[in-house]
């Protein structure tokens, strides 16, 4: 177990320049978003492998848009993607590195305390993750596990969450195997991300490498899976499946393809833990010709709208989703900066918090709920290579 004492808090320097910027910032109003309570915002970074790295801490306005600086906290080696527990009280980061504590072929994750009066960091405790570049953490809907996949492993594991928040060595595991796709980044497998369903009856693993979607029945009190016998659902060869979200309404599904730029509406079979294709749709605007690659996908909290992130095109691509699961283009924005590879809305889902990980900014814009439509606050913060960012209600005051 790590030392608590050496999670110290640094001290999050701000110029005068860049703190008069901030509050001058904070007196326009954004249209349309109504006042109400604050949301915290935490980033995860990657500034140099094997490193000890950071996770920032900032207060977003819901009426302005303005991200301001609270803190900054020592995260472990690349702790590039978070999930926070619904209690508020533990933070869960991966270490995306190809060895951990010496052992290779791992990464680890990290548990961190949340101080409930502040929103602060402390380091608790890491566990390997079994395999190599860790690039996403979740938890089941019980929160007495955490989900992970290792992108360069093209494994899986699951971490029993423990009484204490911390986690325990992993207790089911999945490594996945060729075929791979025909696209030259699908040599290998690739888990690029692992995900409960609405009833925390399955977990999904999306495999870049593969073009495969994995489904486990989850024995979520055991802390252990079944692996199902034939995949969940099997993307066309080359689309590389990144990022698996599901509607609110638990019928519809929705992934995003890092490969081929598109996004796959699915139908959810809750019974039998599969997925079938309703439909697939680029994810970039006619008549564009340049480099890109797909990476984020989220939902509305409404159920009205899906948002995905291009990178290359860098742009937020904005679809109605229809009664019926369909999607229908609506907008593509520009996200003000340099391969978008997270996003999130805020709980509200009135504003949208963009993480530009090679232009080192963050920046957010207004939702429209009624037309889905993205419009820039005129708000940014600069960060250090923004991987990931997890905003959720500020629970400290």
């Amino acid at each position: 177990m790590a030392n608590p004492n050496r999670s110290c808090l640094y001290s999050l320097k701000i110029s005068t320049i860049a703190l008069a910027a901030s509050l001058a910032g904070c007196a326009r109003a954004v249209p349309g978003v109504a006042p109400g309570h604050d949301f915290l915002v935490y980033i995860g970074t990657n500034v140099a492998a094997e490193q000890e790295n950071t996770i920032y801490l900032y207060r977003l306005n819901p009426t302005t848009g303005a991200l301001a600086p609270v803190s900054a906290y020592k995260g472990g080696a690349q702790p590039t993607y978070l999930a926070m527990d619904a209690a508020h009280r533990h933070l869960y980061a991966v270490s995306e590195t190809g060895t951990f504590r010496g052992q290779a072929n791992s990464g680890g994750v990290s548990t961190l305390a949340v101080d409930g009066r502040t929103g602060g960091l402390t380091l608790l405790g890491q566990q390997p993750s079994r395999g190599a570049s860790p690039c996403y953490v979740s938890l089941d809907h019980t929160g007495q596990n955490a989900l992970v996949a290792n992108y360069m492993g093209g494994s899986v594991s699951l971490l029993p969450v423990q009484p204490d928040g911390q986690l325990a060595p992993p207790t089911a595991f999945d490594q996945h195997l060729p075929p791979t796709g025909p696209h030259p980044n699908q040599n290998i497998p690739h888990a690029h991300s692992l995900l409960a369903d609405p009833a925390n009856r399955f977990v999904f693993a999306v495999d870049l490498g593969t073009d495969k979607v994995y489904g486990y029945r989850l024995d979520a009190a055991r802390h252990q899976w079944q692996a199902a016998p034939a995949p969940a659902f099997v993307a066309k060869p080359g689309a590389g499946p990144r990022h698996l979200t599901f509607h609110p309404n638990g019928r519809y599904a929705y992934l995003v393809n890092e490969l081929n730029s598109t996004v796959t509406a699915l139908a959810y079979d809750a019974a039998a833990g599969t997925f079938g294709e309703l439909q697939t749709l680029t994810t970039l605007p006619a008549g564009f010709t340049g480099q890109n690659s797909g990476a984020d996908v989220h939902v509305a909290p409404d159920g009205r709208f899906l948002y995905t992130s291009n990178r290359g095109r860098n742009s937020i691509a904005v679809f109605a989703i229809g009664a019926d699961g369909r999607l229908a283009p609506v907008q593509d924005v520009d996200t003000q900066g340099q391969t978008p590879r997270n996003f999130s809305l805020d709980p509200s889902g009135r504003l949208l918090v963009v993480a530009n990980q090679n232009s080192n900014n963050v920046f957010t814009y207004r939702v429209d709920k009624q037309t889905g439509r993205l419009t820039p606050t005129g708000q940014h913060i600069d960060v250090p290579s923004p991987l990931f960012v997890e905003v959720v209600p500020d629970f400290t005051r």
